[in-house]
């Protein structure tokens, strides 16, 4: 049987081509909430930090309701560092919307997600958004996208797909781009029309696949799953089917269906229907639900496996816990391991030392989301350089290799060439993008992006835009150069003057105002030069009763330079630590004593 009055699907695209702007339209249109209502923007990006970034991190789940059909939505993370969202929330879902730029076109990421649910045969739709920007080019854009299914060894059924053009900003959809109405019919009917509806088998045992984790105050820990067969009631009692195959009864107290934006409470859910339940507080995600007396386990969910890792560190700062309620090892360890329990694309490694966890993920976007989390909640610690995880085949060194897209204006082709070629950089492609700009296409080793958006920013004042997905693993490209520049590190604790800094931005560009705590081997600026240089931002003015023309006048601080949690990452080096805390990000070098460090490089050479 098929469940007819029901479509699950998934919403994948790139990164800021308008997905989460689809599915405001799409809820506002389809009758959700009232006429008066005040809706915000973005209303699935419910998370403070996907308001403030504007990007989708968590994967969410909505529904709405046309012509008495029920479509479930999933609203999936746009880049490629959470492709471990992805990967899980598909296998939810029986077709997918493919939003692409009318613009941009087809990116890294779009590459990525489409990849992955033409790997479990889902049927496509194809949305191209944005039709109404002024430099919209929708058929090149739409045989671009035709490239990108061939080049993926789409099918037959596959690259059959319908294609819609729409406005998700003002509502509009249709067939042609230069004939929209002004609704989203046209959109919903296609849905109904080509995604098929999920198939029933209620007469079988139980099987649910638990694909995401939520938590509420009151019924505690909330699994989010699709049900593969059987059905399931409210008060029934289940197995749990752990990833080491160990069985856990446990029992549905609470049991909801998704209407809107909200989790609504149910009695009873059929075979098709994605789910929320609560009371089996031992849950995670990819285990499954099954029937108490004879329970069958689905196939766990996989996922690419990391290409970056990180040690996060207890902080050992002289202002060590000043700042942050959780400082001490026991506190992080059990953080970072409750985190692999929901992000199943993260790895957490104990090593050789107790106040060091290794911490391997997709990207550093990725992992400078979970650091965020982490502050947020209250947690202090210190974090590594970022570094790429190799792979060793048949005795030979392999690395992660990216696929990366940059938009630049023309005039900037030859110095972006010339530091990608630094990077290690191959150039597959290049094609005009525009009037002014042109579109590049390299592959890149993992290594050589750590700090290349910054440098790509500067090089083209603000212009180049850069976007990157992994690709596969190739053999090892030899050496990569560093970070140019040395920093510029505090002699001394105290407490930083206007007169010290004033001195010490001469040598370079500070990171740090006046009236900032320092400590001794605390990184308060780059040095100009390519060493290392300490300096005095604690000295003030020696005070006389001599007074000459001139003397008094201000001095002028240039405006510090605030690095984000990101920029700092790409910027230290192997020597050096970020201090995260909930108020402060802060570099350092790893020893603080300058005459102990002048020591370890002494022997070291």
């Amino acid at each position: 049987m098929e469940y007819n009055d029901l479509r699950n699907i998934a919403l994948i695209a790139h990164v800021d081509h308008g997905k989460t702007t689809l599915v405001d339209a799409m809820l506002k249109q389809s009758g959700t909430f009232r006429e008066n209502q005040k809706v915000k923007e973005r209303i699935m990006d419910s998370n403070d930090m996907e308001q403030e970034r504007g990007i989708t991190i968590f994967s969410k789940n909505a529904s709405v309701y046309w012509n008495n059909v029920k479509i479930n939505i999933v609203d999936t993370p746009g880049h490629a560092d959470f492709g471990g969202e992805v990967e899980r929330i598909l296998r939810m879902v029986n077709g997918v919307l493919l939003i692409v730029d009318a613009f941009e076109g087809p990116m890294p990421q779009t590459r990525f997600v489409l990849r992955k649910s033409m790997e479990l045969n889902l049927i496509p739709i194809v949305v191209i958004n944005k039709i109404d920007r002024a430099n919209a080019r929708p058929e090149e854009v739409l045989n671009e996208i035709y490239d990108l299914f061939i080049e993926l060894g789409a099918n037959d059924e596959q690259i059959d797909f319908p294609v819609i053009y729409t406005s998700a900003q003002v509502g509009s959809a249709g067939f042609s781009p230069d004939c929209l109405e002004n609704n989203l019919e046209v959109l919903f009917s296609t849905i109904v029309k080509n995604v098929p509806s999920p198939v029933i088998y209620n007469k079988q045992n139980l099987q649910m696949l638990i694909t995401n984790l939520d938590y509420d105050d009151y019924v505690g820990k909330i699994a989010v799953g699709l049900i593969v067969a059987g059905k399931i009631e409210q008060g029934q009692s289940v197995t749990l089917i752990k990833r080491d195959n160990r069985h856990i009864k446990g029992k549905v107290v609470k049991l909801y269906v998704f209407e809107g934006l909200d989790k609504v409470e149910s009695k009873q859910a059929l075979s098709g229907e994605i789910i929320a339940l609560a009371g089996i507080e031992a849950a995670n995600i990819g285990e499954t639900i099954a029937e108490l007396d004879n329970p069958e386990a689905l196939s766990g969910i996989i996922v690419d496996e990391p290409t970056l890792t990180i040690d996060f560190k207890v902080n050992d700062s002289p202002f060590a816990g000043q700042e942050g309620s959780f400082v001490t090892s026991r506190h992080l360890r059990e953080r970072l391991f409750k985190e692999i329990d929901t992000n199943v694309s993260l790895k957490v490694e104990e090593t050789e030392t107790m106040d060091t966890l290794r911490v391997s993920g997709r990207g550093e976007l990725h992992l400078s989301i979970l650091i965020e989390k982490m502050r947020r909640e209250g947690y202090e610690f210190q974090v590594s350089k970022p570094r790429v995880i190799f792979r060793y085949i048949d005795n030979k060194k392999y690395e992660p290799i990216e696929l990366m897209t940059c938009d630049i204006p023309k005039e900037y082709l030859s110095t972006v060439m010339r530091v990608c070629g630094i990077r290690k950089a191959e150039l597959v492609n290049m094609q005009d993008f525009s009037s002014d700009q042109l579109r590049l296409e390299f592959q890149i080793p993992a290594r050589g992006l750590i700090g290349l958006r910054n440098e790509l920013l500067t090089l083209t004042q603000g212009k180049g835009i850069m976007n990157h997905v992994f690709l596969e693993y190739q053999p090892y490209k030899g050496y990569i150069p560093s970070r140019s520049k040395g920093v510029l590190i505090a002699f001394e604790d105290g407490i930083s003057s206007t007169y010290g800094l004033y001195n010490a931005q001469a040598r370079g560009n500070l990171f740090i105002g006046p009236a900032t705590k320092v400590y001794q081997g605390m990184i308060v600026g780059e040095n100009k030069r390519d060493n290392d240089l300490e300096v005095n931002v604690n000295k003030k003015k020696h005070v006389t009763n001599m007074r000459a023309s001139g003397s008094d006048e201000a001095l002028r601080l240039e405006k510090p330079q605030d690095l984000t949690l990101e920029q700092a990452l790409e910027f230290i080096q192997d020597d050096e630590l970020i201090e995260i805390t909930p108020r402060s990000i802060r570099l350092r070098k790893k020893i603080l004593d300058h005459n102990s460090r002048y020591q370890y490089r002494k022997n070291l050479a």
